[in-house]
């Protein structure tokens, strides 16, 4: 459409902020609603279509879809998303401020809305290897910024209850702009988490359970109900949306390709219907709660909105027939109708080879510390088990699905840190992968030293990505821009993901999402057993811990 032109479209108009639905035209000028006209004619046995606002993702990285912001968007709108809260802090830990002008730059280039923040812990803790640090006067001068436009998420916890005066500085900043400050933290309850919200937390996304969630809602924090690839707790959190439908959003958070390729906030949709959750109320969450909370530039079908709008076949499945982003038509049936360019593709790899001793483990007296991965889960329990010997030294052993788990800093050359693991269930080989956060080193699970060292070997010479090591060969997705993305269409990006999947599963893990659960093996702020660059972590005493018990 020409700029100027006028554009109508038809249909039945959801309207979220007075409830309503009738049929109607909304006329688009100018990329905003020009007119919004109401038609009490009955509707024809035709073909139904529904105008609701378009979706907003109020809370997701990017990166972890392994997409370039422009091609995210190219898959997003297909879904009826046309704007995302983004954090861009795995690149932040990777590469730095340049990281965070690189998403800003590729993501203009799209008809989509990308509202960046400023990451707030760069690197997470201290306790662990990144590729950048991002202090207070680095986060003041990103806050400054008019397209910046909230304090990512807190996950320092402790700092702000602790009063750390680096963590106070970035929230004082985020006061000081009138920007607001999203939250992690999980499990906190009572008169800490009194003082977390009294620091100018508005938001959290990682509640346990949903009497924890209820509380961070009645003491006045906003809930964003999460469903991605690994953390899967719209089901648990659901019932909110009813109970408190003004303090509630929808998220992804972290959604790998293949899950993009099926749906995005419009799959929540879907099944808050199914399980009878008010229409209105789910929409809002969808829509004007993320849009008003952090004063996005996205219309919710209001007369000088912009012209931001997804028509849907039914109010059911939600699947977008036309997807429009201030007022130009960018989707339709499940197809982008713009190409991304590839672009640059900035990175930091300095990783060094590693070999098959590298992973040898010094047999000691008693138990060792073992992370437990749970599948659709963050947190990792601690196990405490005897470890399997052979020739004086601590060894996987698949028979009891056993594991090797293996850090390997890639910003500069350093012998890896290595643990144990279960719950992965490979039978042999490895898998390896640069997607690992929160730092992004090396991160990789395998039944021998062999294959761990093969499949870590090949992402340091793709200078990123992901790997499989099997009996057959080595399966393989690079990821060149900064270890984290592709610049490939994400259809490809799914499909050659999709094969490193299947590969993992192969060798035996029974993981819903292998590659995705592997990521945030080395989250640190997650508890309660993780691994970083520098050996175990203790996530609930917030402390490095040997790997043999005392």
């Amino acid at each position: 459409m020409k700029p100027g032109a006028e554009r109508c479209v038809a249909g039945t108009i959801v309207d979220p902020v007075t409830g309503e639905v009738y049929a109607g035209a909304i006329t688009v000028s100018g990329g905003r609603i020009a007119r919004i006209e109401r038609n009490d004619a009955v509707p024809g046995p035709g073909p139904r279509r529904f105008i609701l606002p378009g979706l907003v993702d109020a809370h997701v990285h990017v990166e972890s879809s392994m997409l370039t912001p422009s091609q995210f968007a190219r898959m997003a709108v297909r879904h009826g998303t046309v704007a995302t809260v983004s954090d861009p802090h795995e690149i932040a830990n990777a590469l730095g401020l340049p990281g965070v002008e690189y998403m800003i730059r590729n993501g203009a280039a799209a008809p989509f809305t990308f509202a960046f923040g400023a990451p707030s812990c760069v690197p997470a803790t201290p306790f662990e290897t990144a590729g950048a640090e991002l202090g207070p006067g680095e986060v003041d001068a990103l806050l400054a910024r008019p397209d910046i436009r909230y304090l990512s998420e807190m996950m320092n916890f402790p700092g702000v209850l602790a009063g750390d005066a680096g963590v106070m500085a970035k929230l004082a900043s985020a006061r000081r702009y009138g920007k607001p400050v999203d939250g992690h933290a999980p499990g906190l309850r009572g008169d800490d988490l009194q003082r977390y919200i009294d620091a100018g937390i508005s938001t959290d996304h990682e509640s346990l359970d949903y009497e924890e969630a209820r509380e961070k809602i009645e003491r006045g924090m906003k809930v964003l109900i999460r469903e991605g690839s690994a953390a899967r707790e719209f089901d648990l959190l659901a019932g909110l949306i009813d109970e408190f439908p003004e303090r509630c959003m929808l998220c992804s958070d972290d959604l790998h390709p293949t899950d993009l390729v099926r749906g995005h906030i419009n799959s929540l949709l879907r099944r808050g219907v199914a399980a009878g959750l008010g229409l209105t109320n789910l929409l809002r969450c969808a829509t004007v709660n993320p849009v008003r909370h952090y004063g996005l530039e996205v219309g919710l079908l209001q007369l000088g909105d912009p012209a931001d709008m997804v028509v849907v076949a039914d109010l059911e499945d939600f699947d977008a027939v036309e997807t429009y982003v201030r007022g130009e038509l960018v989707a339709v049936d499940g197809a982008a109708l713009w190409q991304a360019e590839p672009g640059e593709e900035p990175n930091m790899f300095a990783a060094a080879p590693v070999r098959e001793e590298s992973f040898a483990v010094g047999a000691r007296p008693g138990k060792i510390n073992v992370m437990e991965a749970l599948d659709g889960q963050l947190v990792t329990p601690r196990l405490q088990l005897t470890p399997t010997i052979s020739a004086d030294l601590a060894v996987a052993d698949p028979s009891r699905d056993l594991l090797k788990i293996a850090v390997v800093n890639r910003y500069r050359p350093a012998p890896p840190a290595v643990g144990f693991i279960r719950n992965f269930g490979l039978a042999t080989g490895a898998m390896a992968s640069s997607v690992a956060h929160d730092s992004h080193n090396i991160v990789a699970v395998g039944a021998s030293d062999e294959a761990l060292a093969l499949a870590i070997n090949r992402v340091r010479e793709n200078q990123g990505g992901l790997a499989v090591a099997t009996p057959e060969g080595v399966y393989e997705l690079p990821l060149p821009v900064a270890g984290l993305m592709s610049t490939q269409d994400g259809w490809e990006v799914a499909e050659a993901y999709d094969a490193v999947e299947r590969a993992a599963k192969d060798l035996g893990s029974t993981l819903t999402s292998p590659f995705m659960t592997l990521s945030f093996m080395s989250l640190l702020v997650i508890p309660s057993l993780k691994m970083s660059d520098e050996g175990l972590f203790d996530g609930d005493s917030f402390s490095p811990v040997d790997l043999f018990v005392r």
